[in-house]
């Protein structure tokens, strides 16, 4: 393994899957957290430092929404967010590039992501609540519940994709019971699995089809992960809806119209619906998929190396 200026030649990509990746991600976000992700390298600087660095700028974001009145503080807000998107981006790349992935860190990136809208939600909420009563609590509160169900879902679809599609080992799917740890960031990543699990419960059929058809035919495994991508890229991309992008820029339009309640209310009400939705479209696509994975596997003779995608 080659080593220069702490940058190590790995296997899997450092960028995200670019044919699942959000738009915004894809051409604003991750170019510039790539840029930055080589400069860190250079430096010495951790993926972990990167990742409390996020969580500081997704602080002060709270902050600074919570004089949401003065535009000058929700503009603020807004760029302090993309902040911590870009360096939330880094973090991963580095971690990728140098070659130094790790539970810890993996537990720390997804502490720093809800820290980041807690203080959001709680700069927002605490505003609020001077104008119409402590009664917002209760809904920023289960805004908040909601959005953590929809994110653990969107996180789910995007590592089995890579972990199906691309048989990429960083894309693991969690499981419920790989740690005795008994940490609190532990105990969180946990409960963060489980719920992702609840919400991805109709495909684990499907999984253990998957895992059996790759493991009986080695020769065919190409053509199988081919026709995953094919199956389930569109799909996938649907699930950036849910992304903490459009929730940013949702945040910062309602707070620009003075209308910050009603974000909460879109993403109780109008986020769950649409998760409804893609939960029930992505059960149709894995049954479909099923049916095909069946031929797959009872076609006579080798199958041709397909071209990527």
């Amino acid at each position: 393994m080659k080593r220069r200026s702490g940058i190590v030649d790995i296997s899997e990509p450092v960028r995200r899957t670019s044919e699942i990746e959000e738009i915004t991600n894809l051409h604003v976000i991750h170019p510039i957290s790539s840029y930055l992700t080589l400069r860190f390298a250079r430096l010495g600087i951790t993926p972990n430092a990167v990742s409390i660095s996020g969580m500081a700028s997704g602080m002060l974001a709270g902050l600074a929404y919570h004089q949401y009145r003065d535009p000058r503080c929700a503009v603020a807000g807004f760029v302090l967010m993309v902040v911590w998107h870009v360096l939330d981006g880094a973090d991963g790349q580095l971690a990728r590039l140098t070659n130094s992935q790790s539970h810890t860190g993996k537990i720390l990136d997804g502490i720093c992501d809800y820290v980041t809208f807690i203080a959001v939600y709680c700069g927002l909420a605490l505003a609020l609540a001077r104008d119409h009563g402590t009664w917002v609590w209760a809904v920023v509160a289960l805004a908040g519940l909601c959005h953590a169900v929809q994110s653990a879902a969107y996180e789910m679809q995007r590592q089995e994709y890579n972990f199906w599609g691309w048989g990429r080992g960083s894309s693991t799917i969690p499981k419920l019971a790989v740690s005795r740890r008994s940490g609190p960031g532990d105990v969180l990543f946990r409960v963060y699995a489980r719920v992702q699990h609840l919400t991805a419960r109709g495909a684990v059929a499907l999984h253990r089809r998957l895992s059996a058809a790759l493991a009986a035919h080695p020769d065919r495994a190409a053509m199988i992960r081919l026709r995953y991508r094919q199956n389930f890229a569109p799909l996938v991309r649907r699930w950036s809806i849910l992304s903490a992008n459009y929730r940013t820029i949702g945040i910062f339009v309602c707070v620009l119209a003075r209308m910050p309640l009603l974000y909460f209310g879109i993403e109780i009400v109008g986020l769950s619906l649409i998760l409804l939705a893609l939960m029930l479209r992505q059960r149709a696509g894995e049954a479909a998929f099923g049916t095909e994975l069946a031929a797959l596997e009872q076609r006579p003779g080798p199958v041709p190396t397909p071209a990527c995608v």
